[in-house]
């Protein structure tokens, strides 16, 4: 390894470390079907299941458990999340939950969305307001979202501005936890989980059994 390439790979280290390394990541999965009709008909269930949130717990194999909670800090059972709405996710194993607010919603004819951000868990569950319960900074945001083309389904889940949550009171005491999980156990088991949900939302599993 040549001394250029060390020293930017320590430069990476240390912004890690700092919380200043920023990545923005992409996982997709499409089906084609054999008529719009039926592309149609599929991308209504997509639409389902997309904002189906609470079912994403249900996805085979080791797979993350996402729970719908309202502005007061309730469980949400049936209803489609709204805008200040919250999602706790608990990742596979050992590890603090974390927590994400719905900051947007979009739809049209053929296209759905819903976008989250980390943030701290509803106000009545918890006596930190200022500590971002989530392994990424409260800059970071994932769009989840469902598309037709055509004949063809989409389902995307796009990762922007994703940073260690390891600076100042956001932090609050999970810090290194955060950095740990954040560059450890995330960054391995994200392309699976994402993989998973958006095959789970264009229905591949339906075509291949």
């Amino acid at each position: 390894m040549g001394l250029d390439n060390i020293i930017n790979k320590v430069k990476k280290e240390i912004d890690v470390l700092r919380g200043e390394e920023v990545k923005n990541t992409e996982f997709s999965n499409e089906n084609t079907y054999p008529d719009e009709s039926s592309a149609t008909e599929a991308f209504a269930r997509s639409k389902q299941k997309l904002f189906g949130v609470n079912n994403w717990s249900g996805l085979p194999g080791i797979n993350s458990t996402f729970i719908l909670f309202d502005e007061q800090g309730n469980q949400v059972a049936e209803a489609n999340p709204k805008v200040g709405d919250f999602v706790q996710i608990i990742l596979p194993g050992p590890g603090p939950e974390n927590w994400v607010t719905v900051t947007n919603i979009h739809e049209e004819e053929n296209l759905a969305e819903f976008v989250v951000s980390p943030s701290p868990a509803p106000a009545p569950l918890t006596d930190n307001t200022e500590e971002v319960k989530h392994f990424f900074g409260k800059e970071a945001s994932s769009t989840f979202r469902v598309e037709r083309q055509g004949t063809v389904i989409k389902a995307s889940e796009i990762g922007r501005g994703e940073r260690p949550n390891n600076q100042g009171a956001e932090a609050g005491n999970r810090a290194v936890v955060n950095t740990l999980v954040a560059e450890g156990g995330w960054a391995g088991f994200q392309a699976l989980q994402w993989d998973k949900l958006t095959r789970y939302l264009v229905h591949l599993e339906e075509t291949k059994a």
